[in-house]
């Protein structure tokens, strides 16, 4: 009789202990389905995910169960917030947070002092969701205004099914739709009609060549369109992401040209956007140096040879505008280690300790002459 009753009890020991180990993975508090999903995309480095639920808490300890098999979320950027609960003068504690060995699965331990439902919100960091902003630009057929729209390429391969979601970005309005695991999409989420443009032709004088006769192929000056991003441009409201930009032109006959392909770079509130369409001849720069003289010579102590001197060196940069409008262009001019403006025709700009800017405005059809002088100190043979 004594045998019987220990085997009684050992058998009754193992249901107990298998309940129990049972009801620690199993006995959980049910996930329920999104109601609301938001991806927002404002970081280009990381996606971040936030869905709200209602759960239904009983009284006393509660465990919530979360899984992401085959999906690719960072497990450490998982967060659950309350939102709202049914009485706010009642309590819900979040106790601990536990990871299940070899399971993508995490289980929060809740405690709530009453039964009650609660609105939460679980946000994390997802995967492999891959975002690209392209632009693409209208220019008017006088050049002095474009219309700018911006798509959003989403490539999906998360492992996580997106339907009826919310997409916001730092900029442009938020918008519903819906990507599968594997699907690649192209939404437009922004446009703007009518922003200034200026064109702007540059000629570097550290890679261009001086004078266009002396150069077998034709002389093409790079020339871009400038963009400010500024509430009076009609925009300045975001950044613009950056992204590839395709950009078309007016033929003056109701169809439109290409005019060239570039990228993009990221540009805050208040700076320029600049969009590089390619070479033009409609502007001829010829950069000549008129004058170099030698100053202040020293030499080395059996005054045989000249080991240091300065020199005043005048340059002289003629532009010429064949177009029918004001031509905008920037002279980049480099400059020695040591040097001194002496005298100028326009007014310049020190862009770093070895080039200076002269932004001029020439007429149609006419030229206009650039004329500077400088002093370099130690000069070396």
């Amino acid at each position: 009789m004594k045998r019987t009753t220990s085997l009684t009890w050992a058998v009754i020991s193992l249901l107990f202990l298998f309940s129990e180990v049972t009801w620690a993975r199993i006995k959980l508090v049910a996930l329920p389905e999104r109601e609301a999903t938001v991806i927002r995309l404002d970081n280009p480095n990381a996606t971040l995910l936030e869905e709200e639920r209602v759960l239904t808490l009983q009284q006393g300890i509660n465990k919530v169960d979360f899984s992401w098999k085959e999906v690719q979320i960072q497990p450490d950027s998982i967060r659950l917030t309350v939102l709202e609960q049914q009485n706010a003068i009642t309590a819900i504690t979040m106790l601990n947070v536990s990871y299940p060995p070899n399971e993508q699965a995490l289980v929060w331990e809740i405690a709530s002092s009453i039964a009650q439902q609660v609105r939460v919100r679980i946000s994390y960091l997802l995967n492999k969701i891959d975002r690209l902003v392209t632009y693409k630009a209208m220019v008017r057929k006088d050049e002095s205004s474009l219309d700018l729209t911006s798509f959003l390429v989403l490539r999906n391969f998360s492992g996580e099914n997106l339907p009826s979601t919310r997409f916001q970005l730092d900029y442009g309005e938020a918008f519903e739709s819906a990507i599968l695991n594997g699907e690649t999409k192209r939404m437009q989420f922004f446009r703007a009609e009518k922003l200034p443009i200026k064109k702007h032709f540059t000629f570097d004088a550290s890679q261009m060549p001086w004078d266009h006769k002396m150069v077998r192929n034709n002389v093409g000056i790079p020339v871009h369109y400038k963009l400010e991003n500024t509430t009076d441009n009609g925009l300045g409201k975001h950044a613009l992401w950056n992204g590839k930009a395709r950009l078309y032109g007016e033929d003056g006959h109701g169809s439109t040209i290409f005019l060239g392909e570039d990228t993009a770079k990221f540009t805050p509130v208040g700076q320029s956007l600049k969009l590089t369409i390619g070479k033009s001849r409609d502007v001829v720069v010829t950069q000549r140096k008129t004058s170099e003289k030698r100053l202040n010579e020293r030499r080395n102590h059996k005054k045989t040879q000249a080991v240091l001197y300065d020199t005043e060196e005048t340059m002289r940069v003629e532009v010429e505008n064949f177009k029918e409008q004001v031509a905008f262009i920037t002279l980049r001019e480099p400059m020695p280690q040591e040097w001194e403006i002496k005298e100028t025709s326009h007014p310049y700009k020190k862009e770093n300790n070895q080039e200076i800017i002269f932004d001029i405005q020439v007429p149609e059809k006419e030229k206009m002459v650039v004329i500077y002088t400088y002093y370099q100190r130690n000069v070396r043979p």
